[in-house]
């Protein structure tokens, strides 16, 4: 099948698509004339070939899988298009909250919320705030790698990791949520001499594995897993949030699976998210400059950013009983792939969708998904941008320095590189 744009709609789901742009054309073309179609699901590189699975691009019907758990599930296959590769690989996953169902979920979301009590998060956002000040220094730099130090670092604040062991999340999130691209798949960028002994020994603890195995799978996590039960174990960590978590009740497998959801969910996402914001801004001047101009538009240029480049641009579900969605015969037991990504570009939703305009409001993107799993990190994820784009307008003059390289992931919108020159303002 190919839209009216004459591309097939396999170039959905093939990740080589992503390495050069998001394919809005051709999410633009099946909203118009197959707004949920099959999308086949070919093997790629080690990877072997899947079922195929049912794309859905309109906000409306995105808006109807996401809030409806009794007949999308999260859990019967798990959030990814890709199916675990075993029985015992899916049961391991099915306990973490991202691929769970009410009331379950529920249950995890409420020992999740509890450790962020309002003091806790006012007092993270002013420790955020006073991390980004320090991030940028005049010069060229790859704004990719610079920005990534803030997530990292309020993930290492928040979870109890020592600022010696922080750049494992970074390589953990990178060969977890880049395993689709070479130069992220195998990523190891820590300072081994540099870690804890809780660090090393995760680095000696990290397998080595056959080409194809799917890095969400227990089996390619165990030097994560091991770090993650030294670090809720150690004394300094009596009162980090993985600690008080560990004590809430959850199961060992539980446990694995929530400090793999932070320390990757919390991390990848504004890593490619913040990048992606400052390369919108660049490549529209006159939007930035009304936004220099007008600092009070900061809040709804967020909500653009996120909308014009959502980090994720797909989560998937599984039909749990005989349906319709869309005009289409849904079986039991198919995937169905909502595209964040189509949604915040529906023209019924968002006038003229492909003009990026820093005070559209209102503003019902899905980057930060819908219903039960409305991400709960959202408002530290507005914080951190809201902390790193203050500074970047009060204090610094930005111009692009090199020519922005993407990542190869039909799952993550992400960049690579971002080479930018930076320059103080004066007064």
């Amino acid at each position: 099948m190919a839209g009216a744009s004459g591309r097939p709609a396999v170039e959905v789901f093939m990740p080589v698509t992503y390495e050069s742009a998001v394919p809005y054309d051709l999410f633009a073309a099946l909203r118009e004339e197959s707004p949920v179609c099959r999308i086949p699901e070919p093997a790629v590189g080690p990877w072997r070939e899947g079922p195929g699975y049912w794309g859905v691009f309109r906000h409306a019907d995105v808006k109807h899988v996401l809030r409806s758990p009794e007949d999308f599930s999260s859990q019967l296959g798990a959030t990814q298009i890709r199916d675990p590769d075993t029985p015992a690989d899916l049961a391991f996953v099915q306990v973490q909250m991202l691929n769970m169902d009410p009331p379950g979920h529920s249950r995890l979301r409420r020992i999740v919320a509890a450790a962020f009590t309002p003091r806790a998060v006012r007092a993270l956002e002013r420790t955020i705030a006073e991390r980004a000040a320090a991030l940028f220094a005049e010069g060229e730099c790859d704004f990719v790698e610079v920005a990534a130090d803030l997530p990292v670092w309020t993930l290492a604040h928040v979870m109890g990791v020592p600022a010696q062991d922080k750049r494992l999340l970074y390589d953990w999130a990178s060969r977890v949520i880049g395993y689709q691209d070479a130069d992220y798949a195998g990523l190891s960028t820590a300072d081994v001499a540099s870690l804890t002994p809780m660090g090393r020994l995760a680095v000696a603890s990290r397998p080595e594995l056959a080409p194809g195995v799917n890095p969400r799978s227990k089996a390619a996590l165990t030097d994560m897993f091991a770090y993650a039960h030294a670090l809720a174990e150690a004394p300094a960590n009596d009162e980090s949030v993985m600690s008080a978590m560990r004590k809430g009740g959850l199961t060992e497998a539980e446990f694995e699976n929530m400090f793999f959801l932070f320390a990757v969910a919390g991390n990848e996402t504004l890593r490619n998210g913040i990048p992606g914001g400052l390369l919108t801004l660049l490549q529209h001047p006159a939007e930035l400059a009304r936004l220099r101009a007008d600092p009070s538009l900061l809040g709804s240029a967020i909500e653009e950013m996120l909308r014009f480049w959502p980090p994720v641009m797909h989560f998937r579900r599984t039909a749990t009983r005989d349906l319709t969605l869309g005009g289409r015969r849904i079986r039991a037991g198919d995937k169905v792939v909502v595209y964040h990504a189509s949604a915040n570009r529906d023209p019924s939703v968002f006038p003229d969708p492909d003009r990026f305009d820093v005070s559209r409001s209102p503003n019902d993107h899905l980057s930060f998904g819908f219903g039960p799993h409305f991400c709960l990190g959202a408002h530290l994820a507005r914080a951190q941008f809201r902390s790193v784009f203050t500074e970047l307008l009060r204090e610094w003059d930005v111009e692009p320095a090199g020519s922005p390289r993407r990542l190869t992931s039909n799952f993550q919108n992400g960049l690579k590189h971002l080479p930018v020159r930076l320059t103080r303002r004066r007064p």
